[in-house]
């Protein structure tokens, strides 16, 4: 039997324990609806909420957040510093607008949202005091690869807790992901189901979803957890919410997790971190 077979939860390098899967963030721009696409997310047992600054949800987010019926240690909150906000003094004050928008005192997880070399070290030297101070409970990084975190570990007091990358069947960020295991850093996956739907419509991935008699996005979250890598899929669908966080009761073989590992493209849907922001290029 795989070892994480029915595991929903994976233990972070500070002893904290985060959910294997949460909610991709939704926008309200995204539905008629806001309320009712987070209350299907709940409902179904989605625990983890994961948001950041430069989304243009977080009140929105917050708002629904008081309707729940329920103590704050009961779901966690994912929230990220973006690249106009990074910088010490600039990056706490973005953490306090987040707790405000939010309307919550602690955030479980705070990330920097993309690698910015002018601002590198003391934005991370923000995260450590709000760490430091008890406002978040682990912190960590997006979107940073090997040379990101090599440098920033020259002067990190505190190894970061996860790193949140492009991950997919087609971009399995397989390097990466061997990389940050080596250091115990969480890998989460975003973007885990592809873009554009071209995963969703792989003849592979579909074979497998017949074989199994699951869902093509079932059949790929699967494949991440086994690969040790935690999610946050994005769903609308009240069907698909529940299907994605159905995958904790049966696992794939070692074949057929194989099988997609060979669908590696190297393809991202966004350009690589240093590509994107060519002002700040390493």
């Amino acid at each position: 039997m795989n070892k994480n077979y029915g595991k929903k939860f994976v233990t972070l390098n500070n002893g904290i324990k985060m959910p294997i899967l949460g909610f991709g963030s939704v926008l309200e721009t995204d539905v008629s609806d806001f309320d009712a696409v987070y209350n299907s997310a709940w409902n179904k047992g989605y625990r983890l909420f994961d948001t950041a600054s430069n989304y243009g949800n977080q009140i929105a987010l917050g708002n629904w957040l008081q309707t729940l019926e329920c103590n704050r240690e009961e779901y966690w909150l994912t929230s990220k510093v973006a690249q106009d906000e990074q910088g010490y003094e600039q990056t706490l004050a973005a953490f306090q607008k987040t707790l405000k928008e939010l309307q919550t005192d602690y955030l479980d997880l705070y990330l920097i949202h993309w690698p910015k070399e002018k601002t590198f070290f003391e934005t991370w030297k923000a995260m450590e005091e709000l760490y430091d101070e008890g406002l978040v409970r682990a912190i960590g990084v997006s979107n940073f690869e090997p040379n990101h975190i090599d440098r920033l570990l020259t002067r990190a007091r505190i190894m970061p807790a996860v790193d949140q990358v492009e991950t997919h069947p087609y971009f399995s960020n397989h390097v990466t992901h061997d990389y940050l295991k080596k250091l115990e850093i969480q890998p989460q996956a975003w973007s885990p189901l592809g873009h554009g739907g071209q995963e969703l419509n792989d003849n592979k991935i579909i074979e497998l979803a017949q074989k199994y008699h699951k869902s093509v996005g079932q059949i790929i979250l699967r494949w991440l957890v086994q690969k040790g890598v935690t999610a946050i899929p994005k769903s609308t669908n009240f069907v698909r919410q529940e299907q994605n966080i159905s995958i904790f009761d049966w696992s794939l073989t070692p074949i057929d997790e194989q099988a997609i590992d060979e669908l590696q493209k190297g393809e991202r849907v966004m350009g690589a971190p240093d590509e994107n922001y060519t002002e700040d290029k390493w």
